[in-house]
């Protein structure tokens, strides 16, 4: 959430800035008027409870010196219910002000490039040359169909579409990536591991900014009484592991590797990726998660980003930084670098980690501060998260990347610890 105090002193400039969203935020200048009238309700309330408090203690002066307070009496008698009315018109006017907050984005980092959509995204770097291969090279369907290692068809007979049932070594795959992921943040990046509750509640759903603009991607649980949701992302319960409380500074930088399934409607994203495990509603992931001082972020920002290509470097696999332009970047986010991995099934680049920093902007939604020392002022810690990697999407990486022309596929060398095999055919 952004400062209103910023908004509204600096309007133009906050319109100007979110603007390269490619969106209308011209709603913004409401936040202004809202203000003033909130400022002056303030002014007006505290003038009538110190009235009230002063007459309230001359009406005690005169009945104790049994005086006549019919006057007083009479001057005050409407003060209770001018207040209550106030009070009440200031908290609508803060709802209303707190609305606008919770759907307007974040403000973009001056190094973000400016541009419409993912077309405009800026290349920073390529890693590793695309595979030659002296024959037609399958995609992971068609791979892990024909090796029996992914079932899309009973997995929409149990559930539904996008869906899958990883079987047999396929499943091994799988979770001998979730282990080599944490293994390397844990044990080589100095990452501490956890695995949170999978269910989240509709404050750490808000606290994140997944609510309210992407409510209608979540899946909801209809429990009584109860306002429970799929966690759609490690980043929500991890974040929201300090909601409401104050850290010591001397503690930051927190660093996180969180392990979750997480679930994902894909409301905004129909008919896209419907193929194959690329796009699922529920897929494993492993997110980095840091807690830093405003002054540490983007420094800490370039080593996330570093300790998520480590994974790929490891599996060999060619993949690409690109810098997110200003249309294509996170609700949330001020700057970010997607990741995107090689994959010879569809003969390009696909994303496979996002590594952002959303500055304060969730720490002011979920209330996180820090201490710089005892007697210091408290200030918003700033909240990093980062792919560590999307576990699917990797499989696929591997399986397309690792093929043979027999339809086997060569197990990474840095897994084949894991997995007991170096082929699965």
């Amino acid at each position: 959430m952004l400062d209103l105090k910023f908004v509204t002193e600096n309007i133009d400039e906050v319109v100007k800035r979110l603007s390269t969203r490619q969106g209308d935020f011209t709603y913004l200048y409401e936040l202004v008027e809202l203000q003033e009238q909130r400022k002056s309700i303030i002014v007006d309330v505290e003038a009538k409870k110190a009235l009230r408090n002063e007459s309230s203690k001359k009406i005690g002066e005169l009945k104790r010196n049994k005086q006549d307070a019919t006057p007083i009496l009479e001057q005050v008698q409407h003060l209770g219910d001018d207040i209550k009315k106030l009070d009440e018109d200031l908290k609508n006017i803060e709802t209303k002000i707190n609305d606008i907050l919770a759907i307007t984005p974040n403000l973009l980092h001056e190094s973000v490039p400016i541009g419409k959509d993912e077309e405009n995204n800026v290349e920073i770097k390529k890693v590793g040359s695309p595979k030659v291969f002296d024959f037609q090279p399958k995609d992971h369907v068609e791979l892990g169909e024909n090796l029996n290692i992914l079932d899309f068809e009973r997995a929409a007979k149990i559930t539904g579409t996008r869906f899958v049932v990883d079987k047999g070594l396929g499943a091994r795959l799988e979770r001998s990536l979730i282990q080599f992921m944490m293994d390397l943040h844990s044990l080589n990046h100095g990452y501490d591991e956890i695995i949170p509750p999978y269910i989240v509640n509709e404050k750490s759903m808000y606290a994140t900014g997944q609510f309210p603009k992407f409510r209608e991607d979540s899946f909801k649980l209809e429990l009584k009484d109860q306002n429970y949701y799929l966690n759609p992302t490690a980043e929500v319960p991890t974040i929201n592991l300090y909601r409401d409380e104050i850290l010591d500074g001397d503690q930051l930088p927190l660093k996180y590797c969180s392990y979750t399934t997480a679930f994902r409607s894909e409301a905004g994203s129909a008919g896209r990726d419907t193929k194959g495990i690329l796009r699922q509603h529920q897929f494993n992931k492993v997110e980095l998660i840091k807690f830093t001082t405003p002054e540490d972020s983007y420094d800490e920002l370039e080593k996330m980003l570093i300790n998520s290509e480590e994974v790929l470097k490891q599996l060999e696999l060619p993949y690409r930084i690109v810098s997110l332009c200003s249309g294509d970047m996170g609700f949330g986010m001020a700057k970010t670098y997607d990741i995107e991995v090689w994959l010879p099934g569809q003969n390009k680049y696909r994303e496979i980690g996002s590594i952002s920093n959303a500055e304060d902007y969730q720490a002011r939604r979920a209330n996180i501060r820090f201490k710089r020392t005892k007697d210091s002022k408290t200030e918003y810690v700033h909240t990093l998260n980062g792919s560590g990697l999307a576990v699917g999407r990797t499989m696929i990486a591997i399986m397309e990347n690792y093929q043979n022309k027999d339809g086997s596929i060569t197990v990474p060398k840095v897994l084949q610890p894991y997995m007991k095999v170096n082929v699965i055919k």
